[in-house]
């Protein structure tokens, strides 16, 4: 680790929100900039952290989506701080939750955040042509959508137009990939107005299901979407783990590069996620796609 101290600094920092943007300069050299919009006068959830590791030149970055089901989570508790002290640039985003604005909206606010990001490279010390993104369960979706949707300008919404939404890998944990493929019990559970993805669609599946397909990273994968590492529990009650098999199996059969960490026994998250031999297979995973040789 070249700088010890940044991880455990940006750790603390992200993990306590500010009431207004302010950037703070950690020990080392490192700078923290935390709330900032990403919209103009947008949404008070339309806003992310960053965090510049200290040295000249352009850095990678990678974007931490978080999840918590479309309607609640926060951009303050990430687990990619320890990139910070590896040279990346990290980032975390909130969007709006479905409680706010119905899909597509989440996809729009993360796509809106990459442009922003794009266009303040200079800014922020990014090199706009190395750009991960890593999220968990409803983050997980977002970042698949994101990395399937990158030559499409479907979901590409409102200001920095002129920049690309697409990334060059993906790190998606246990999200939903494919919302038609659920089974009838399933869809008959996303009927029901309690339901997450009832709220997600502003009404039941059934009567959504065009909404539905637009949703699901599978609907839109096609040769050229860039390098996946999917990661799902067998024991997954919330998201069934055939739900990254599915993405993984069509990725591949489009010809990209996909692979696919199926962890017998982990649910939906938990220890297993971040055990030292799978922080280091994630970390090679970005270092593979994202550094230059």
């Amino acid at each position: 680790m070249k700088h010890p101290f940044l991880f455990l600094l940006a750790a603390l920092f992200l993990l306590a929100p500010p009431s207004r943007a302010e950037k703070t300069t950690l020990p080392g050299g490192a700078e923290l900039s935390r709330d900032v919009p990403y919209v103009t006068d947008g949404h008070m959830r339309q806003r992310l952290d960053i965090a510049v590791p200290p040295g000249g030149g352009k850095h990678p970055l990678v974007v931490w989506i978080h999840g918590g089901a479309w309607i609640g989570g926060s951009k303050e508790r990430s687990p990619i701080t320890p990139l910070l002290a590896k040279g990346y640039v990290i980032a975390s985003l909130n969007y709006r939750y479905s409680t706010q604005a119905v899909f597509p909206a989440q996809i729009e606010d993360c796509k809106s955040a990459i442009r922003w990001l794009r266009a303040h490279a200079a800014e922020y010390a990014i090199d706009p042509e190395r750009i991960g993104v890593w999220g968990a369960s409803a983050g997980g979706h977002l970042v698949a959508l994101l990395g399937t949707t990158g030559d499409t300008k479907e979901f590409d919404k409102g200001e920095h137009l002129d920049q690309s939404s697409a990334v060059q890998c993906v790190l998606n944990w246990f999200g939903p990939t494919d919302f038609p493929g659920y089974g009838e019990q399933e869809v008959r559970q996303m009927n029901d107005p309690g339901s997450v993805v009832f709220k997600l669609f502003g009404g039941p599946i059934s009567e959504r299901m065009e909404l539905a397909r637009k949703a699901s990273p599978l609907c839109w994968v096609k040769a050229g979407a860039p390098p996946f590492l999917l990661m799902h529990g067998t024991k997954d009650t919330l998201v069934p783990v055939t739900q990254s098999q599915r993405l993984h199996e069509a990725l591949l059969a489009a010809g990209c590069d996909c692979t696919i960490d199926v962890l017998e026994g982990a649910g939906h998250g938990g220890p297993q996620f971040t055990a030292p031999e799978k922080l280091k297979a994630m970390a090679d995973f970005f270092d593979r796609h994202l550094l230059k040789p």
